[in-house]
């Protein structure tokens, strides 16, 4: 296989990571400016991302349906797609719950836990960056190490998230409401610990 072919592979992976990090900014201003009478229309802006995101990710499928040799093994190529897709589905996801949910304002908590996520997202931008190199990289392995440690911040946040939600709110309809936006949040770290843990897979296959 040709050089300019193995680079699709690898450049796609960054096109989508990409489109991760830009649902996250839009997240995470949302959640800066909220405005809750702007939230559909932001809701919009978010599934263009998403819409996008899957537009990538059909086209690395159709170009691996018809590949005879792949740079790496196509079980792998295919999971780390879709967890990158992932990453920017759970990121939309959020916005859907605080809609559904018609929450009026923001908690602070939930701000955090979105900054995190948006680094988490600049990581996962940085470490499928490195992947194509990935076995002379001397960075690769720092960027996966830097998204296991922010996926253990977000646990941590929604923990100490949930316990100030239910010992500070006395209001089922927010508990409810905010409990499963502190989940969907949570999700999106989640998702980018998935995807360095199969960049992780790939590394340890091929050393």
């Amino acid at each position: 296989m040709s050089k300019k072919q193995d680079s699709f592979y690898f450049d796609n992976f960054i096109a989508c990571a990409d489109l991760s990090c830009q649902a996250a900014r839009l997240l995470k201003q949302v959640l800066e400016h909220f405005d809750p009478k702007q939230l559909s229309e932001k809701l919009d802006e978010m599934h263009a991302i998403e819409h996008a995101a899957d537009e990538k990710k059909h086209e690395m499928l159709n170009v691996l349906v018809k590949a005879f040799i792949t740079p790496i093994e196509r079980e792998d190529i295919m999971a780390l797609s879709q967890c990158v897709d992932e990453v920017t589905d759970k990121i939309e996801d959020v916005l859907i719950r605080m809609y559904c949910n018609n929450i009026q304002s923001i908690r602070p908590d939930a701000l955090e836990l979105a900054g995190v996520i948006e680094r988490c997202c600049e990581a996962l931008m940085g470490m499928l960056k490195e992947f194509a190199d990935f076995k002379h990289s001397k960075k690769l392995h720092n960027h996966i190490v830097n998204i296991n440690t922010m996926e253990e911040e977000a646990d941590n946040l929604f923990i100490s998230s949930m316990h100030e939600l239910h010992t500070t709110c006395s209001d089922p309809t927010t508990i409810i409401g905010w409990r499963e936006i502190y989940i969907y949040l949570e999700k999106c770290a989640d998702a980018c610990e998935h995807a360095a843990d199969v960049v992780e897979s790939v590394v340890m296959k091929n050393s």
